[in-house]
């Protein structure tokens, strides 16, 4: 019987056409370059697809990299330099048979170097080329380099004495070493990798903790010996310019660094603790892809509103939400959907995070006398169309962003308010009368970030009988949680998404503010009207398979 190749597999399962094939042929040929390449780069299929025909061909199991945690003793059984030269990861070993994921299973040179250089037989299975060069890196990379370069600092043992006290010339000369130089570049790159928003290096009284912070949650990643905290410490403060001897102040400082082939904006904070500097660094990656309005989470009703809104000519948009809840990001994606090209958009930030094409954005300098209220000033000289205003702190800068909107400007902001109606009450607290409000805003978004269910090991579930009653569920088929596999870091969770709601302000909603009726009022009219709440939109999510139950709750638990 004659083995069909993949190709035969993919065009019997429809996968691809007898067109895309020939097609992919005549590429191959000219370009000299392996069929199956051409398939996958063409984006004719994907490349596990490509990778599972592959496997069903050669009658070899094709190996899901993502779901498998692998020990280190397993990987140490073949050299980094070996697994990247036939592409090749060691996955588990059983008595003297140790299986190996590679790109090309039936490579018999391959098969028998690997085997001779662990000392056992080789099973090898099929992985993806991508999965494969990153299950390297990720197991190979980091965790035996922190080790590595930890032992290079220790070589001299001048920091191993418990208590020992460095001027700052000594300090600084230790902050310039090639091992603590790599030690803190590898942190921040793994930081970068693994898409954290903030690195926490905390000092305890025998440790020290390094802690990223992925999709809003801490995670221990590893913990340097404590008598390393000078090293780390100074070098940290020498690149953020900030003061290398002062210990008992909280100081801030930044830097920018290439990661990854990307500018990378970090924002350093120094804080005194009874064990030593606790230091948190923000990640701001300036090359990152924003967020288009379709991808930040809406609903379909609530896109539709909010891109209507965003086309007024004048008025006040409000983005509502505590710290970390996306609001900027909402706030960007508003701004790259708008045609710049027509309309002069400036921008007052604290801090720039992102850079937009055509836009005119600055960043406020309370020190230089720039603050939100005498940079918005300044900004209705330069003749603007579209202004935003990165957060509305105070009457004054309140009281002139609706002289702006009033005077045919439309105006994006943010404001710290539980939800969209509590908006409206915050700016009368200000002391900004009711008329002006109701005349200028348009429209509140109030948002949160829910975690997303990692797709790799999602599972159907039954939630508790208090988990549905506090969501309002009767039915507990359908919904789904994350088991915890290694590509979410047994968390159940991968990325974030915004849960919303759109208040939108109407005549009646007018007529309240005036009256100056309780934001529970307007909330309760605004839901007569249709609008939905963030719990509502949330548990859209839950019924999509997007999040879990107890991530809405945790996010609207005080509604």
């Amino acid at each position: 019987m004659t083995k069909k190749s993949a190709e035969q597999i993919l065009l019997e399962k429809a996968i691809i056409t007898k067109e895309q094939l020939n097609k992919a042929l005549e590429e191959s040929r000219k370009k000299g370059m392996p069929l199956g390449k051409v398939i996958v780069r063409s984006g004719m299929v994907a490349e596990e697809v490509y990778a599972q025909a592959i496997s069903e061909a050669l009658d070899i199991p094709y190996v899901n990299l993502a779901s498998y945690i692998i020990d280190q003793e397993v990987i140490k059984l073949i050299p980094e330099t070996m697994a990247q030269k036939y592409k090749a990861i060691p996955i588990f070993k059983i008595r003297n048979s140790l299986t190996v994921a590679m790109v090309n299973p039936k490579d018999i040179v391959a098969i028998d170097d690997l085997s001779r250089k662990a000392k056992c037989d080789i099973e090898s299975m099929l992985s993806t080329e991508s999965a494969i060069l990153n299950a390297i890196e990720q197991y190979y990379g980091t965790s035996s380099s922190f080790d590595d370069v930890i032992k290079d600092i220790d070589k001299e043992n001048r920091f191993q004495a418990e208590g020992t006290e460095f001027d700052s010339t000594k300090l600084t000369e230790i902050a310039e070493e090639a091992p603590v130089i790599k030690l803190v570049n590898m942190i921040i790159m793994q930081a970068v990798k693994d898409k954290a928003s903030d690195i926490h290096i905390e000092p305890e009284e025998t440790r020290l903790a390094v802690r990223f912070r992925i999709d809003g949650i801490l995670h221990e990643m590893f913990s340097p010996p404590k008598h390393l905290e000078p090293a780390l410490m100074s070098r940290i403060k020498v690149l953020s310019k900030m003061d290398i001897a002062e210990k008992r102040k909280p100081q801030d400082g930044r830097f920018n660094m290439k990661a990854l082939d990307r500018d990378i904006d970090l924002r350093v904070s120094a804080f005194p603790t009874i064990y030593g500097e606790n230091i948190v660094i923000r990640i701001l990656d300036r090359g990152a892809i924003l967020l288009g309005l379709d991808k930040v989470g809406f609903s379909r009703e609530i896109q539709k509103e909010f891109k209507r809104l965003i086309k007024y000519p004048h008025g006040i948009i409000l983005v509502t939400g505590p710290t970390g809840s996306g609001k900027t990001t909402t706030l960007y994606s508003a701004l790259s959907t708008i045609d710049s090209e027509e309309q002069n958009v400036i921008t007052i930030e604290d801090p720039v995070e992102y850079h937009i094409g055509r836009i005119r954005q600055s960043q406020i300098n309370p020190k230089a006398g720039l603050t939100f209220a005498a940079g918005l000033r300044s900004i209705l000289r330069q003749d603007p169309d579209i202004i935003m205003v990165g957060e509305i702190r105070d009457k004054e800068t309140a009281e002139i962003s609706v002289q702006a909107a009033l005077t045919g400007h439309l105006v994006f902001s943010t404001l710290h308010t539980n939800d969209a109606s509590g908006a409206l009450s915050r700016l009368i607290d200000m002391g900004i009368e009711p008329f002006l409000i109701s005349s200028s805003i348009i429209g509140i978004l109030a948002q949160r970030l829910v975690r997303k269910i990692c797709d790799k090991c999602k599972e159907e579930y039954t939630p508790t009988d208090d988990i549905l009653k506090a969501l309002g569920l009767s039915d507990k088929n359908g919904i789904f949680k994350g088991k915890g596999c290694d590509a979410c870091k047994n968390t159940g969770y991968k990325g974030r998404i915004g849960i919303f709601e759109l208040l939108i302000v109407n005549d009646q909603i007018k007529k309240l503010v005036v009256d100056k009726v309780s934001s529970d009022i307007i909330k309760k009219k605004t839901i007569e009207m249709g609008m939905k709440t963030m719990r509502d939109d949330g548990i859209d999510k839950v019924l999509k398979g997007i999040t879990t139950p107890e991530e809405v709750i945790k996010a609207t638990q005080e509604e």
